[in-house]
């Protein structure tokens, strides 16, 4: 059969704009015709953006759907040797399917219907699909493709029913959001189905912010030996070429994978810009306390948007020592952000007298350490209402997981950019920043960690050492490990019982909180759902 090119399409589409969405896919057609492409393939649910969840109940946006898959049909036309792979939901006899359609000519001449609907971490599929069950192959050329849809390739038999039907090549469109290792688990699962069939494949997959998820694009192609034939970058749109010639992929350009501390910090980045640029934010407002967390934040921050868009705030109580207040100055200064000072002494003072008599004769506690978080919350959220700014909130999953924050306090804000960031990676994230130039104060890395909220606190007063926690962490809540289990592997009872404890008694807190990056495969988020009240101890 005669060789040709597929061009694949790393977009990055907003939800529910149809109208960019189908621009997005027309302008990715222009460019894969200018240069010769049979065929495009876009992400999975290219047309909506994924994931569209309840939008899908209401029966306006899918007639929606309809008419602009129709619109972009007659618009494709104009690229006659071209076929189009556009993923959008349809409503069918068996019911609302996740659908991958092939336009050609002015016409959609194949469909498939989602055969594996995942329902596992952050998957709600089963929710609103039903699955398909036939195969969907299409020529190009006298060459037979197979196409299917993202978990379908996780398992072994949408596949094998397409090489059963006469495939040659297999293409998948994607929307698989990012996790840590999550690019790793993509090419072996995929590589499996290639060693299974015998048949190349191509993997194209979404990019960018949507919520707490970010997707990460990575997208990539294996010849039928298993071999990787294409990769692409990752957080970045891109549209990439690849040729098919003697039943098998072409080699060509690889992109070599970044380190973790580059994605994750690059992931975070884009959650950020994304999260504010869709949702129409014109800046961001950030309290910078001279800490490590506030410092990571702003760095994301400024990256994200540009240091015009971010205004830093340093709050200083009586509390606050002078070198938290220099390097949080400092750290401004090196980014060029608009660094301010509002000193809150006289608000918590008038605090303290105005609850004096209710507190009389009652020790100082946590109570008076909230007072404190809480004047700060009030101060940020009205700078972001006069401003339109949003506040990021600068807690992170260790502190997050255990209730080390402050209700209306430090959580008060719109989005948690380092919610699922454990404290030791806060760490390496601020090393690898500072690699690329070195703006956070090295300060702020070597001295202890502190709130600042009582003379001389210390997180580890009341906290194992974070290395101690956020190893349990990640085994209890992220692994599912119990708790004899993790004490048989070597960690002291009293630290695993105290931190295990902190997590459940704390969800209350974690349900009124930002939404935030994902960045683990289990986030304290949509894949977490744990009663409040429950009394299970393992």
């Amino acid at each position: 059969m005669p060789p040709f090119f597929i061009a694949l399409s790393q977009s990055n589409p907003v939800l529910g704009d149809l109208p960019k969405n189908a621009d997005l896919v027309a302008k990715a057609a222009q460019q894969a015709s200018a240069k010769g492409a049979k065929l495009l393939l876009t992400p999975e649910l290219s047309l909506t953006g994924y994931p569209p969840e309840d939008l899908l109940l209401r029966d306006a946006f899918i007639q929606a759907v309809d008419q602009q898959l129709a619109l972009l049909t007659k618009t494709l036309a104009a690229y006659p040797d071209l076929r189009v792979i556009v993923g959008h939901p349809k409503r069918t006899d068996a019911g609302l399917q996740n659908v991958a359609s092939v336009l050609y000519r002015g016409e959609i001449v194949a469909s498939y219907a989602k055969q594996k609907l995942p329902n596992h971490e952050v998957f709600d599929e089963v929710r609103y699909f039903v699955p398909g069950t036939e195969p969907c192959i299409f020529e190009i050329d006298g060459t037979k493709v197979g196409l299917i849809i993202c978990e379908d390739a996780w398992h072994a038999s949408a596949a094998a029913q397409a090489k059963h039907h006469g495939a040659e090549l297999l293409v998948i469109p994607n929307a698989s959001p990012y996790h840590l290792e999550k690019q790793y688990l993509r090419e072996d699962v995929a590589k499996a189905r290639v060693l299974e069939t015998g048949l190349p494949l191509i993997y194209s997959n979404a990019v960018g912010g949507q919520d707490e998820l970010v997707f990460d694009g990575a997208s990539f192609a294996l010849s039928k030996n298993g071999e990787l034939a294409l990769a692409m970058p990752h957080f970045k749109e891109d549209l990439a070429f690849i040729e098919y010639k003697n039943s098998d992929l072409v080699k060509t350009d690889i992109t070599a994978p970044s380190s973790i501390e580059a994605q994750v910090y690059d992931a975070l980045v884009l959650g950020v810009k994304d999260y504010l640029g869709k949702n129409g934010f014109p800046g961001a407002i950030i309290g910078l306390s001279g800490g490590v967390d506030s410092a990571l934040v702003l760095a994301i921050a400024v990256d994200a948007l540009g240091a015009d868009k971010v205004r830093a705030v340093m709050m200083p109580s009586r509390y606050t020592a002078d070198i938290s207040w220099i390097d949080a100055k400092q750290m401004a200064d090196n980014l060029g952000v608009q660094y301010d000072e509002i000193t809150i002494a006289p608000m918590v003072d008038a605090f303290d007298g105005a609850l004096a008599s209710e507190f009389k004769g009652l020790p100082v506690d946590a109570t008076e350490e909230n007072i404190q978080a809480r004047v700060r919350g009030t101060l940020l959220m009205a700078m972001s209402n006069k401003s339109g700014r949003i506040v990021l909130t600068t807690g992170n999953k260790s502190e997050m997981a255990v209730g080390y924050c402050t209700l209306y306090g430090d959580m008060a804000g719109g989005f948690a950019v380092i919610k699922d960031i454990a404290k030791t990676l806060v760490y390496r994230l601020c090393h690898y920043r500072n690699s690329i130039a070195p703006v956070i104060p090295e300060r702020i890395l070597t001295r202890a960690p502190s709130a600042e909220l009582r003379p001389d606190q210390k997180d580890q007063d009341s906290l194992p050492e974070y290395d101690v926690l956020d190893a349990i962490l990640g085994l209890y809540m992220e692994q599912d490990e119990s708790i004899e289990s993790i004490i048989a592997k070597g960690y002291l009872a009293d630290d695993v019982e105290k931190v295990t404890r902190l997590i459940k008694i704390n969800e209350y807190k974690r349900r009124q909180a930002p939404i935030g990056v994902r960045i683990t495969q289990r986030a304290f988020g949509r894949d977490w759902r744990y009663p409040i009240t429950n009394k299970f101890r393992a």
